[in-house]
This record gives C-alpha cells, structure tokens and sequence, in this order.
C-alpha cells in the first residue's frame, strides 16, 4: 500500500461514521388501537380446555382430520402465500445488499492485426478490471428500506398463517354442511316414506267411501313435495361432495369411502380457552398481525422516500491491469483510481415531493386499515360467542323437546297396536318426530359452526414465533424461452 492511499482509506473511515446521523423520517412505534376493556358476549364454559392449535386433532372425527391435510396438501393459496414470503426475503436480502460495498470482476482478450504496407503487425491485448461501489447512508434512506422490506417480511409470513387457518375453516364447514345434508336426507327419507304411506291409506279410504276427494288428493300432493323435498337434498348433498373433492384434490370415490363410516355425524365440539382480555386478541390473529406489519412498512417509507432530498455519497474505485502484447513485446500497465462522489438533487419537477405525499398517504390508509382489522377481529369474536352461546341453550330446548316427541309417538304405536289409534295418527305422530330431530340436527350443526367460526376469529392457534415456510411449496416449470 503506497502512502497515497492513507488518506482515502481515512477519508472512507470518515464518511461510514456519517452513517451514525439520524436517519430521515419517522421512527415507527406500534400503537395498538383501543379496545373493549372486556368481552361483551358471554363465554363458552364446560369441558377441558384444549390447545388451539390441536382443536382439529380433539373432535375425534378421523374423517375431517384426513380431510384437512389433504386439502392443506392441495390448496394453491399456501404456495402463493409462500411464494410471497420468498420474494418479500429477496427484497429483504436486496435491501440489505444496497448497505454494503459491491465488487466486480471483468476480463477481456483481444486480439488485433496492424499492416501499414508490409509485414502485418499483431497485438493481443489482456485486461482485467475490479470495480467497487458503496453508497454511504448518510440520512438513512437505505436503512429505511431495510426496515420496510423486514416488516413486509413480516406480513408476508403472518398472511400464509392467516391462510392456513382461512382454509381449514372453510373446509370444516364444507365438511360439517355435507353431514347435516346427510341427516336432513335420511330424515326426508323417513318422512317420504311416511307420507307415501299415508297417501295410500288415504286413498283406500277414498276409494270406500270413508274420507273425501280434497283429503286423498292432499294427502298425495304431501307425498309427491316430501318426494321433492328429498330429491333437493340429494343434488345438495352431491354439489358439496364435488366440492369437498376440488378442495381435497381427492379422488370422488376415495372421498365417499373416507366419509361413508360416518354418515351424518357431527364432530363432537371440544372447549377451547379464549384470551381473557380483548386486547389479548391482537397478538393471536394473523391479519392483524400482517396488518400492523403493513404500517409499519409504510412508515419506513416515508423516510425511505424523504431520503432523496438529501445529497447522496458514492465511494467508487477500480483497479484494471493490462497486458499487451505486440509481436512478441510485451508491455504491462496498472490503472486505479478511488474516491467519493456526491449528487445532489437541485430541481426535478416535484417528483421527489409527490413521491413522499404518496408515501404519507399510504401510511394513513395502512393506519385505518390496521384499525378496521382490530374492529373486525373483536367483532367476529363476539358475534361468534352469540351465536355459540344461542345454539347451546336451543340444543338443550330442542333436546327435551325430540324427546317428548319421540314418547308420544311410542304412546302413539301402542295404542294403534291396541287398535285405539289409526295408522293416519301414528305417521302424523311419526312426522312431528321427525320434524323435531331435524331441528335438533340443525341446532347441532350451528353450534358446531360457532365452534369453528370462534377457531377462526382467533387466529387458530396462531403467534408471533409459529414457524412459515421460507420458499414456495411448490415451483412452476418456466415457459418455454424463459431464462434461468
């Protein structure tokens, strides 16, 4: 190192201290929005109280747990939510990269022929050069763009979470429909049944002289609607097959023989614990999560946009030796060069201003949006909790109520057997019945679907330290042409 150096070693060492100045625009502080000091709904109670995160696994329903991982196997959203976090990282790593001096490597041969007359001279000339840059962060323009690409990072890990536990909610409640629609069908088909037999009961009476036209026609029109009734809930319960099928990416008939050992069962709900405070709430739900991220991105982009005002400071140099060669002689030559640049916006038409307004007005749409994710959160909680507490007390009523019913119509089938009631009373006692263990079967149903309705509005299971994927699931072949 030849003494000439020194000093712009020691001017280098100088202008990295400059990166200590403070760094342009604000310093984000999370300020979570206000919240209810308590739940206003009533909270679900009994039972043991099970992890979140293992709710799936507690229901004792083998079925929907097969289900679940094949649809988590092949839904698309999760390779695109994952996608997202593998590009936020390569913004993440280019952020971190403009920080840091770059250093180049190129190498050129030539090869040259002279001739002024004769004989024809030849030269080959060998160079290499080694080019380095760094831009020193004088105002913090680039650490700011740090921050904003590690806080979308952040949202990008939080909204695949949110994605997971969006999608095993959705195929829950497909699940859960398709079994109701199994218990509604097997109803139906009691009462078509009953119905049909009524009908022709009617119609021998008719046809003695016993009952009116108006009474036999009606009792056959009843007949042909449960008919119709019946035929509905068929075509329903194969529309949610198929849909359970594109959600699973299972073969149909490996679908109907993983379901057929539990027709029309529901999962049995399991308790879970809920945060005692609303606030608690905020640091459970993934979309907030990702939400709160995204303020935080936008914050670091004001001042990564308010960083251009100010003057920016390059340390660039070179070093190239030559080799070069002319019939035979050879001739070797260095050239390097350091030293710092400076540029120094003076008029750009308003751009850089516009650019900072942008960056304001996007933090103050991400602010409200942040905020109307809170809301939304605390809401669905609540509205989850009404309705799961509205099917426990009408399951109960309900309960009682097919019970008596399903009494009278024993009552009903002794005294027919004693020959005290008519066949026309027991099937009317035998439809009530039923009718009645069709409400239950549709109270049943809504619990469960509070169940899963409150697994969602809490995030299911989900915190700051759950582990996401780093590159996407799953890589598409590139088209034809495209480069690697």
């Amino acid at each position: 190192m030849t003494p000439r150096l020194l000093p712009l070693l020691l001017l280098a060492l100088g202008l990295s201290a400059c990166s200590l100045l403070p760094k342009v625009g604000p310093d984000y502080q999370p300020a979570p929005p206000a919240v209810a000091p308590a739940w206003n709904a009533p909270l679900p109670h009994g039972g043991d109280p099970v992890a979140l995160a293992d709710w799936w696994r507690q229901l004792d329903d083998p079925a929907l747990a097969q289900l679940l991982a094949a649809t988590e196997a092949a839904s698309p959203s999760l390779p695109q939510a994952a996608a997202r976090i593998a590009q936020a990282q390569s913004e993440l790593t280019t952020a971190n990269a403009n920080q840091r001096p770059s250093l180049d490597l190129s190498g050129t041969t030539k090869r040259a022929a002279f001739s002024y007359g004769s004989p024809t001279s030849f030269q080959t000339t060998r160079q290499a050069s080694l080019m380095s840059s760094w831009e020193l962060d004088l105002f913090g323009g680039l650490a700011r763009a740090e921050e904003a690409s590690q806080a979308r990072l952040n949202a990008s890990q939080a909204r695949w979470h949110e994605a997971r536990v969006s999608l095993a909610a959705e195929t829950a409640s497909t699940y859960l429909q398709l079994r109701l629609t199994e218990r509604q069908r097997a109803r139906a088909q009691a009462e078509a049944d009953s119905l049909a037999q009524s009908a022709q009961l009617q119609a021998h009476l008719y046809q003695a002289g016993l009952a009116s036209p108006d009474q036999a026609a009606l009792a056959q029109a009843q007949a042909n609607d449960a008919q119709d009734r019946l035929a509905t809930l068929q075509a329903s319960h194969a529309q949610q097959l198929k849909a359970l099928v594109a959600l699973s990416d299972l073969d149909e008939n490996a679908l109907r023989a993983l379901l057929a050992p539990g027709q029309g069962h529901f999962p049995a709900p399991r308790h879970f614990a809920l945060p005692p405070l609303p606030a608690q709430l905020l640091a459970q739900r993934p979309d907030v999560a990702a939400a709160e991220r995204d303020v935080a991105a936008a914050s670091a982009a004001i001042g990564q946009a308010q960083a251009a005002r100010y003057p920016r400071l390059t340390l660039s140099g070179f070093f190239s030796p030559t080799l070069l060669n002319t019939d035979g002689n050879l001739i070797r030559a260095q050239t390097w060069s350091i030293g710092p640049g400076i540029s120094l916006p003076i008029f750009d038409g308003g751009r850089i201003q516009a650019n900072v307004d942008a960056a304001r007005a996007q933090y103050t749409a991400a602010a409200a949006s942040y905020r109307q994710k809170v809301r939304d959160a605390v809401s669905e909680v609540e509205q989850a909790l009404v309705r799961l507490d509205a099917a426990r007390s009408r399951q109960q009523a309900i309960a009682q109520s097919v019970s008596n019913y399903q009494r009278a119509f024993q009552a009903a089938q002794e005294r027919q057997r004693l020959g005290l009631a008519s066949p026309l009373e027991l099937e009317d006692s035998r439809r009530t019945w039923l009718a009645a263990d069709l409400n239950l079967a549709a109270v049943e149903h809504e619990r469960m679907a509070a169940w899963i309705a409150l697994y969602r509005a809490l995030g299911g299971g989900w915190n700051t330290t759950a582990p996401a994927p780093v590159a996407p699931v799953a890589t598409a072949p590139l088209a034809s042409g495209d480069a690697e």
